[in-house]
């Protein structure tokens, strides 16, 4: 941090709108950083000597109890091969687990004491309890108070989880250890991360330079590609809010853009290309590209008479190691609320939201039928193309040897479909109808199977309309063939379709939304033949 500092004392920091200043201090930092680590090669053997010695020692007081806390961070860290990480985690997990002879042991007391009294039999319990806490458990606890000490638990589930998603679990047992150890790490931050002890924060220009770096550092939706795009995104008419938590200062937890509208966006490029709201005509597009040359035409006064509408474009959790804690709906309902301090009349509030793995879907499902037709399997089940959409493929297919399902998927690969207005037009209906289809018709469990879909769904919001050439992106074409899809939020009625939908898997959806869905909720209309 000194160094960071004093390369800002020296002026390195009043670049910072016109370059990107922190990538070069950083870069500085991090080598200066690596001068000072060894190389390290841990022995299994060394680990678990390691760990004896932390769970065997007593804890005699707090400075104690402390320091016993910062040993175990700073071994960890020291850990800089994945391969090591996996075994201290391994070991951790199944030597310092849950005491089996113990739990039998309190589980026969409880038995036996069910004819000595209702009292006996509840310290019974308690006891029994207290055997099934892992031993883990206590440890941390206590590196949760001390400094930093929630942040290196964060980090270290991040490597769990990547041990865990890694394939790299060789048993049976290392799998159930390392999710039970997993389990009790999300619970513990579930319960440090509550929504009582988040701050929101509003991110502007003038916020502090590392704030706002790590804003630009971890947008995952929208990829921000310039000092002036991310000026942009927390100027005038956008606001960028995040959540933090006192026991890691300066570091966003979850992050939401906004955009302040007069309509509900239909088409990314529109906000995160134009400073405002304005329609994609040559005269905003000329307005766009004069800004972009000027930073300082961004610095406009609001006028809160043209807000009428928030839209909610990117959302992003920032650390891996909370994966599974919830906490992007509780940003947006905080947000709702800040909005509607500072806008009365604020009256529309929806997302513009990707649609990932759409395009792999919909090339599973071509797949999937043209080899049912290449085995002469007759399809049961709903045909891909209408009659309709088989023509207007047939009319801009490059081979007359292809089917119309042939061209389709050759189109959705290659994204070729783009270049020319006869193609766009022939896929136009195809995709927004198979959109419609995977997220109000796709289950897993009954809940939505797209993640986004699902996470605006349990937020209580409507899928309101679909977006064709939403996003002309490369990112965009490849999850979602260039669509994105707004899902609304009528504020009056989140709760019962929260409720609704995870109680009785209803996808509350626009007449728009379902009437493309018609011929996909009617029944199935004959075969025709046509691939």
């Amino acid at each position: 941090m000194a160094l960071r500092r004093l390369l800002q004392l020296r002026g390195v920091n009043s670049l910072c709108h016109c370059t990107r200043p922190h990538g070069l201090i950083d870069m500085i930092f991090r080598s200066h950083s690596k001068m000072q680590i060894r190389a390290m090669s841990f022995k299994t053997e060394d680990i678990g000597q390691f760990l004896q010695s932390m769970f065997t020692t007593p804890d005699l007081g707090s400075g104690a109890t402390e320091n016993k806390c910062k040993r175990f961070c700073s071994y960890y860290r020291t850990l800089q091969d994945t391969q090591n990480k996996m075994a201290f985690l391994g070991q951790l997990s199944q030597q310092y687990s849950i005491d089996q002879d113990a739990v039998l042991q309190g589980a026969h007391t409880l038995a036996s004491s069910q004819d000595r009294g209702e009292a006996q039999v509840i310290k019974s319990m308690e006891r029994l309890r207290s055997a099934m806490t892992p031993r883990y458990q206590t440890l941390f606890q206590q590196i949760g108070r001390i400094e930093g000490g929630v942040k290196f638990l964060v980090d270290m589930r991040a490597d769990l989880l990547g041990c865990i998603g890694g394939s790299t679990l060789t048993s049976e047992l290392d799998t159930v250890n390392f999710y039970a150890l997993n389990r009790l790490l999300r619970e513990l931050l579930t319960l440090w991360f509550a929504v009582g002890f988040l701050e929101l924060q509003r991110v502007t220009w003038t916020s502090p330079c590392d704030i706002v770096q790590k804003i630009s550092d971890y947008e995952a939706v929208h990829p921000i590609r310039s000092w002036t795009d991310l000026k942009q995104r927390v100027g005038a008419y956008r606001r960028c809010y995040t959540f933090t938590h006192h026991s890691m200062p300066r570091e966003p937890v979850v992050v939401l853009h906004t955009a302040l509208t007069s309509e509900i966006s239909s088409n990314i490029h529109s906000i995160i290309h134009n400073p405002r709201f304005r329609a994609n005509t040559p005269e905003s597009e000329s307005t766009s590209t004069q800004q972009n040359r000027n930073p300082s035409a961004f610095d406009e006064e609001e006028d809160p008479s043209q807000i009428t509408t928030a839209v909610f474009y990117s959302i992003t959790s920032t650390q891996k190691g909370l994966q599974g804690v919830e906490l992007g709906n509780y940003l947006i309902k905080s947000v709702v609320r800040q909005l509607q301090s500072e806008f009365p009349h604020l009256s529309q509030f929806s997302s513009l939201s990707p649609i990932p793995g759409f395009r792999d879907w919909l090339v599973r499902q071509i797949n999937s039928q043209l080899q049912r037709s290449d085995i002469g399997e007759e399809d049961s089940g709903k045909p891909l193309l209408s009659q309709s959409e088989i023509q207007s493929l047939k009319n801009v297919r490059q081979s007359q040897n292809a089917s119309a399902l042939e061209t389709f998927k050759r189109f959705v690969q290659s994204n070729q479909w783009l270049a020319r207005q006869d193609t766009v037009e022939a896929v136009k209906g195809a995709l927004l109808r198979l959109c419609a289809r995977y997220l109000y018709l796709e289950k897993r469990r009954g809940l939505a199977f797209n993640p986004v879909a699902n996470f605006h769904l349990t937020n209580g919001a409507v899928l309101w309309r679909i977006n064709f050439l939403a996003d002309t992106s490369i990112r965009g074409l490849n999850q979602s063939c260039g669509l994105m899809v707004n899902y609304r939020y009528y504020l009056s009625d989140t709760k019962s379709n929260s409720q609704n939908y995870l109680l009785h898997h209803t996808i509350p959806a626009s007449p728009t939304v379902l009437e493309l869905l018609r011929s996909e909720l009617s029944p199935s209309p004959a075969q025709n033949g046509d691939r």
